[in-house]
């Protein structure tokens, strides 16, 4: 009686959010607009066939963007890509976002451990940032579910406490609908760790949205339910998708194989290890020991599993193939290469569908090394993302032999940036554009991609290698006709 009480008004408030349509991306035109950014580059608005001009300010503000905007897919992790999301919303809202979820780091891991489940972090991250800020309400929800509690355990589980009983001040500005609707989840998730806990669930520095979160999947025993529910509490455009890129109730453990045969097994202790310790992690490449070598591939395996017979296939997700075969671009985001991209590439399907699109298929370069890529150069990054498309070093009868070019044709790369830019090596892999695109110091990550520098090349570039495949088409049309 007492889970009743509890998860009612959630439960109708979910089913009150279900009237909305789940979103939808096809496009039968595209208009692509190039914002001004410190670069100066130059302010455009082009369309392709079919598609009617509009000027920037009209196609980012478009009460009907669906017929004008660009549609994309990105494969990144929830963190160095954020720092584009709200550039990229001013020129399109059509953005498939696939995230990994097998972090086993920080709060995700706790929650992990005590309830199982795959790990939400990154969905959380990415949700936060593609969340409204146009009312005052829309930003107190913000607030409230990208709050992240004190390090200090003892204080983090007073502050909880507060917080589940709508007693703290991070509650101001939410109104009775959204309060009780938010709080019920938490309030479930409250429930989940008092039943299962064999010892108690440590609070430091968790994060409210993971709680809420992990909450809505148990309740509703669907990630993609509670990826949904969540979109409509943050109020996340319709036509924005944040896809998990294996939907899954299960614990997911990513393993890495080095080139010495070592093995390792969860992504946090592959990209910065904690040595079992709660709170911040640091994942500036300086303070972590370095790998014996480097990483020859990325793999799933069993919960339990500590060597490659413990290997497993999941699915992908197959919103994600969906996606693949409608969108306008694929990018391939900056971040922790081997376990915030690679883990989405590595699926049965994905490099398949990939490689059979003629699309703008760009590479955003990390602007620093971190511990997985040290050394690496620019086409090292190229080679692993091949690899990982047609999982090279797994099964012999999973492989594929596709080109680096089937993949990849074009690259970002931010200004003065770390990773070494190798172009005749490019080149022989079959890329020949090139783009350097204004970056920014970050006193913390150091240099990375000037957000609107970024968004603008971007858009100029999927117009121009769009217009280019057109034009190979066209020629190739012609040359049957002619034969």
């Amino acid at each position: 009686m007492a889970d009743a009480t509890l998860v009612g008004p959630a439960a109708k408030a979910f089913f009150s959010f279900s009237r909305f349509p789940l979103p939808h991306a096809s496009l039968s035109s595209i208009l692509i607009t190039t914002v001004r950014s410190k670069s100066n580059l130059p302010m455009a608005a082009a369309s392709l066939p079919g598609s009617s001009s509009a000027s920037p300010s009209s196609s980012i503000h478009n009460p009907n963007p669906n017929s004008t905007q660009p549609s994309l897919l990105v494969f990144s992790g929830g963190t160095a890509f954020n720092g584009v999301v709200e550039e990229l919303k001013k020129v399109t809202t059509r953005v498939a976002h696939v995230l990994p979820v097998s972090d086993d780091g920080g709060s995700t891991a706790e929650i992990v451990r005590v309830l199982g489940g795959p790990a939400v972090g990154d969905i959380r991250s990415r949700c936060l940032r593609l969340s409204d800020e146009s009312t005052s309400e829309a930003l107190a929800v913000r607030r409230l579910l990208g709050h992240r509690l004190p390090l200090d355990a003892s204080v983090a589980k007073s502050m909880w406490y507060e917080i589940v009983e709508g007693a703290h001040s991070l509650w101001t500005g939410v109104s009775e609908p959204y309060r009780e609707t938010i709080r019920a989840f938490l309030v479930y998730f409250q429930n989940q760790i008092l039943r299962r806990s064999n010892g108690s669930f440590c609070f430091s520095n968790g994060s409210i949205g993971n709680f809420f979160f992990a909450g809505a999947r148990i309740f509703f025993q669907s990630l993609d339910a509670s990826i949904f529910l969540f979109s409509r509490v943050s109020e996340i455009p319709r036509e924005s998708l944040v896809l998990p890129v294996i939907s899954t109730n299960d614990r997911l453990t990513l393993g890495c194989e080095l080139w010495d045969g070592t093995i390792i097994r969860g992504q946090n202790e592959i990209s910065h290890p904690t040595n079992g310790r709660m709170g911040l992690i640091n994942k500036d490449c300086a303070s972590a020991t370095r790998l014996p070598c480097g990483i020859k591939r990325v793999f799933y395996m069993s919960s339990e599993g500590c060597n490659l017979l413990h290997e497993v296939f999941p699915a992908v997700n197959p919103t994600v193939l969906d996606q693949l075969s409608k969108v306008d671009c694929i990018v391939y985001g900056m971040g922790s290469l081997f376990t915030s991209i690679c883990p989405s590439l590595v699926l049965h399907g994905i490099g398949e569908l990939i490689a059979s699109r003629p699309i703008p298929k760009v590479l955003l370069l990390n602007g620093s090394h971190d511990r997985e890529t040290t050394s690496m150069s620019a086409s090292g990054f190229v080679t692993a993302i091949t690899d990982a498309l047609n999982r090279a070093h797994g099964n012999s009868n999973r492989r594929l032999n596709n080109h680096s070019s089937d993949y990849i044709n074009a690259l970002l790369v931010p200004k003065d940036g770390e990773i070494p830019i190798d172009i005749e090596r490019l080149a022989a892999k079959g890329i020949f554009h090139v783009v350097t695109v204004d970056s920014i110091n970050d006193p913390k990550v150091g240099i990375i991609f000037d957000p609107r520098s970024l968004i603008g090349a971007l858009t100029s570039l999927i117009l121009e290698i769009r217009n280019s495949c057109i034009m190979d088409s066209s020629a190739s049309i012609d040359s049957e006709h002619s034969d």
